[in-house]
């Protein structure tokens, strides 16, 4: 995802710089002290995130953010969390507040990742939707119509295709978050399925085509029937 930064001040400009390398999925587009700078970068330029401070010279953030057209994604970055509740009014998608964590970043980009999935999704119709998924040193593609079940382990998630199995270090919250508007459904709270995979639903249990049994659990038992059992 193409990025910028709006932060007047150096040494949060640096740590967004870093946090912006360390994840590997965006690339900084450009960074500036004041709002006004950015105008043109985000008029000419594909700009999928905007990484930006409340507290700026010449207009604030909240000021800027009404000029804004709906095409960007904002992540709100400041020291001060009195304008969280007015921020939401304009559809951010997170409010960091310094100083913040790169576990805490990484969930707010999460979260952008997930709505351009979900968009993406209804333009395809749901068809041939890839992600990366990062296991170990690794980033690697794969395609959510492969996917059977995610499963909770400890620190980890086990992504568990027809054959062979990836290990992430994302929770079973976060996949959920991203993957429930598309086809999947948390059944247990170890368990994420993947819909299309269900062959039939017998007790309190799921087969899935081929030879996986998956355990419903009992709190998410009535709504998984009541959604997608006719």
């Amino acid at each position: 995802m193409n990025c910028i930064i709006i932060e007047d001040q150096l040494p949060a400009q640096r740590i967004l710089k870093r946090y912006i390398e360390d994840i590997g999925t965006l690339r900084l587009i450009g960074t500036y002290s004041d709002a006004l700078q950015a105008i043109d970068t985000i008029n000419t330029q594909s700009i999928d995130l905007l990484f930006l401070d409340i507290h700026l010279p010449k207009i604030s953030g909240i000021d800027f953010l009404k000029t804004l057209p709906n095409a960007s994604h904002v992540i709100l970055t400041t020291a001060f969390s009195d304008y969280a509740l007015e921020s939401y009014e304009f559809n951010v998608v997170d409010y960091l507040l310094k100083p913040f964590s790169f576990e805490r970043f990484v969930k707010a980009v999460s979260k952008v990742t997930a709505l351009r999935q979900a968009a993406s999704s209804e333009r395809k119709g749901g068809q041939n939707q890839e992600i990366f998924i990062k296991s170990g040193y690794e980033h690697i593609r794969i395609n959510l119509t492969d996917i059977y079940y995610i499963k909770s382990d400890a620190d980890y998630t086990e992504i568990h295709l027809s054959s062979k199995k990836h290990l992430s270090s994302e929770s079973l919250k976060n996949w959920e978050e991203q993957l429930t508007k598309l086809q999947f459904v948390r059944v247990h709270k170890s368990y994420l399925i993947n819909t299309a995979k269900i062959d039939k639903i017998v007790g309190n249990q799921i087969y899935l085509i081929g030879s996986n049994v998956i355990p419903i659990g009992r709190a998410y038992k009535e709504e998984l029937l009541k959604k997608y059992i006719m």
